[in-house]
């Protein structure tokens, strides 16, 4: 292994050289202010995305207008193991959106599109990413990525992880367990990283989509650091059922274990579409604009948002909009932006040292063990404070091993995943003084 793929590995949370496996030291807290600035701002964006390059009803360029006209800074396109990076013709009745799709595309771009017809067969040409990043990208404004969501499984687990900025497509790996799986796809990645020089990460989704993760598979993966806490579409279970943990409980539990028992980094969350329906919004389809990222970066580009991701400064938000975080080894601090008639509520979650590691696997009725998260004391992922307003100050007592925000509004979602959600952000965690001392 190059000393450089020693470094890359090491900003990730994990040393491998001379076949030696090292886990570096949980880094300290620092203190930030992520609050937009002269030289800082927010950036918006959207890393789940599908299209007619696979299982999406609509075409790139559609796709690529409906976020920028909805106010969004960025993009990732993320269509299942492929990249739009071919030539490819496809049947327009055949295409998930057929003709009301096409119909639209050639009304919003009438000097774009190349058509055939074959044997009485109309064919449109799919654009390919980097025509479309062409037409659409605009310096500081506008951001459309290249990505890929990796589509694996183990046994009958769908494992299904986005890679952002990717060069190549990855090809799914597969593996021995579930956590072998995104284990194999994670190092997939950060190897096409090292061999290119190009930023790029890695991210599990859903992870609840056919409860094909449980915490305890993601616990242990080296090297991968964001999970959707949040994804838009309505099959995925968000907040989970009677005998599976919802995705909250699920990133307390990763968290607890990570920081005070495995010494591995901390695992953020994000919020993304997971865009599928394009057509007759609002439905009860997988559509856009239902969760997202808000990036504070010096500018826009992957380079600097991809820096900005692995850092921690960014939220996760379903519609609440924050104006300022702000964290010191000691305290955190949140703002919210207010919107008329609204009221917030701010809880400060997290996990106290000396905690109960115990678990206790989940039954069926018959006492036979069911595949998912194992169930944990209520000391893990407690509410450590909660504040009704607009802004909320957390102060550490120096036996936390990290504390997360969670920001709800009083307003439910306009077009939610599930039935009668509010709005929500979601700050990422600050380690706490009992995980730096391990």
């Amino acid at each position: 292994m190059t000393r450089s793929a020693c470094f890359v590995l090491l900003a990730l949370g994990l040393l491998l050289c001379g076949g030696v496996a090292l886990v570096t030291p949980i880094a300290p807290a620092q203190a930030d202010t992520l609050e937009a600035s002269a030289t800082l701002r927010w950036y918006r964006g959207n890393m789940h995305t599908h299209s007619h390059w696979s299982d999406g009803d609509d075409y790139l360029e559609s796709i690529a207008r409906w976020y920028q006209q909805a106010g969004y800074q960025f993009l990732v396109f993320t269509d299942h193991n492929v990249l739009a990076d071919t030539e490819r013709w496809v049947v327009v009745d055949k295409t998930k959106g057929k003709r009301a799709a096409f119909d639209k595309l050639k009304q919003q771009f009438p000097d774009w599109i190349e058509e055939r017809t074959r044997e009485g067969v109309l064919e449109v040409r799919l654009r390919r990413y980097d025509e479309v990043a062409a037409r659409f990208n605009q310096p500081g404004k506008y951001l459309l990525i290249q990505g890929e969501e990796i589509t694996d499984r183990f046994m009958t687990a769908p494992i299904h992880m986005n890679a952002s900025n990717l060069r190549e497509a990855i090809a799914p790996r597969g593996g021995t367990s579930v956590s072998d799986v995104m284990q194999n796809n994670v190092n997939a990645l950060i190897a096409q990283r090292e061999r290119t020089g190009q930023p790029m990460m890695i991210h599990l989704n859903h992870p609840n989509f056919g409860y094909g993760v449980t915490a305890e598979d993601l616990m242990r993966v080296i090297g991968e650091r964001f999970f959707e806490v949040y994804n838009g579409h309505p099959g995925v279970h968000n907040t989970g059922d009677a005998t599976h943990a919802g995705l909250e409980p699920f990133w307390d539990i990763v968290l607890t274990k990570r920081l005070g028992e495995l010494g591995l980094p901390v695992m953020y969350g994000i919020a993304t579409d997971d865009g599928h329906d394009y057509h007759k919004i609002p439905s009860r389809g997988a559509e856009p604009g239902r969760g997202w990222v808000q990036v504070l970066a010096k500018e826009l580009t992957p380079e600097a948002l991809i820096e900005s991701l692995e850092a921690g400064r960014f939220y996760a938000s379903s519609g609440v909009t924050l104006s300022r975080v702000s964290t010191t080894e000691t305290e955190m601090t949140v703002h919210v932006q207010p919107v008329a008639g609204e009221t917030y509520m701010i809880e400060f979650i997290g996990t106290r040292k000396g905690y109960n590691p115990a678990s206790e696997p989940v039954l069926d009725k018959d006492g036979q063990e069911v595949r998912a998260t194992r169930r944990y004391s209520k000391e893990i992922g407690q509410t450590l404070a909660t504040i009704d307003g607009t802004e909320a100050t957390y102060k550490l007592t120096g036996d936390e091993l990290y504390v997360r925000a969670r920001v709800t509004s009083s307003a439910v979602h306009p077009n939610p995943s599930e039935t009668g959600e509010p709005q929500r952000a979601w700050v990422q965690p600050l380690v706490g003084p009992a995980a730096l001392r391990r």
